[in-house]
């Protein structure tokens, strides 16, 4: 009877890109990107030890209880988002399971994401009995970001089929990508930093043991992030005009710039009134879709092997057999 459902359940699994596997991709990028938002909640609201122990989240429970107030609810609402990722990564995994021979792109990339659930959830947990640690909060963050590149890959692959041979454009205009793209990450970095030596310690729930800050000089580090990012977007501006000559998709590149336009906007405006928590959330949020746009252009620098998977995805990868 066990072994009739499993074989039932394994023949109701997709064996080619197909709507479900197309849903879970999308899934497993927005919640990446919520997660960032959740986490960015967390720190803003100073609920970073609204459960003060982890794996419980107080002793003796692992729920936030009415005592703990707004703080435990807003912390443990974090912490409970990390199940529903971990689901939605399941569900990834498993949807592409089917044709994991065929799409070793696909299989790699959905179980990097299912492992990187139980580092972050450790991760989280050495954040927290560390008391904040700045630079943990920041490898946390870090981690997040990197899988917002890695989950944008994978909607990508989905769609476009696996990664070309050559290149749609000459080698100079990729490697003129790359180089945004490690300005993208070195502006990241500088953020993390920049964050770590600000007020948003994450929690102030005693005054008289503030978190820890990294004794970093906030106002010089915010004049640092700025450099990296106006040369991020001088970069992403020659490339756009670059890419007019080719025949590559260019909403990428467009949207590449926008998201920075807005990126520095936002920057330069909480910068004046003080870091508000509102417009640092904003901030943060944007730097995932930062790293999503500038995955995205890359990506689209180079062909497939499968280009009918941009006409019809559903029936893009040659089905195989169950296994």
């Amino acid at each position: 009877m066990v072994r009739r459902v499993v074989d039932r359940f394994i023949q109701w699994l997709p064996s080619g890109v197909d709507r479900r596997v197309r849903v879970a991709a999308w899934l497993s990028l927005a919640f990446q990107v919520a997660l960032i938002a959740t986490g960015g909640a967390v720190r803003l609201t100073a609920s970073g030890l609204g459960c003060p122990t982890w794996p419980q989240c107080t002793d003796g429970s692992f729920i936030a209880t009415p005592e703990m107030g707004i703080h435990g609810f807003i912390e443990f609402g974090n912490r409970l988002l990390t199940f529903v990722l971990a689901a939605i990564t399941i569900a990834a995994f498993l949807s592409v399971v089917r044709f994991r021979r065929q799409r070793r792109d696909l299989f790699r990339l959905t179980l990097v994401q299912g492992l990187s659930i139980p580092f972050q959830a450790v991760l989280g947990g050495i954040t927290v009995l560390t008391g904040l640690n700045p630079y943990v909060v920041g490898a946390h963050f870090a981690v997040s970001i990197v899988l917002v590149a890695v989950t944008t890959t994978l909607v990508w692959r989905v769609y476009n089929g696996p990664r070309g041979l050559s290149s749609l454009v000459p080698s100079w205009v990729v490697l003129l990508g790359r180089l945004a793209a490690v300005f993208v990450a070195v502006t990241v970095v500088v953020g993390i930093l920049t964050t770590g030596s600000g007020p948003h310690a994450g929690d102030n729930s005693d005054p008289a043991k503030p978190a820890p800050r990294n004794g970093l000089d906030p106002v010089l580090l915010q004049h640092v992030h700025s450099w990296p990012a106006y040369v991020t977007l001088g970069l992403s501006v020659l490339l756009a005009i670059v890419v007019l000559r080719f025949p590559v998709e260019r909403r990428w590149v467009l949207a590449l710039v926008a998201v920075e336009v807005a990126q520095m906007i936002v920057g330069l405006t909480q910068a004046r009134l003080g870091l508000p928590e509102l417009l640092v959330g904003i901030h943060m949020v944007l730097a995932g879709a930062l790293v999503a746009a500038m995955t995205a252009v890359l990506l689209s620098l180079r062909g497939n092997l499968i280009d009918a998977a941009k006409a019809d995805p559903v029936n893009a990868v040659e089905r195989v057999p169950a296994v």
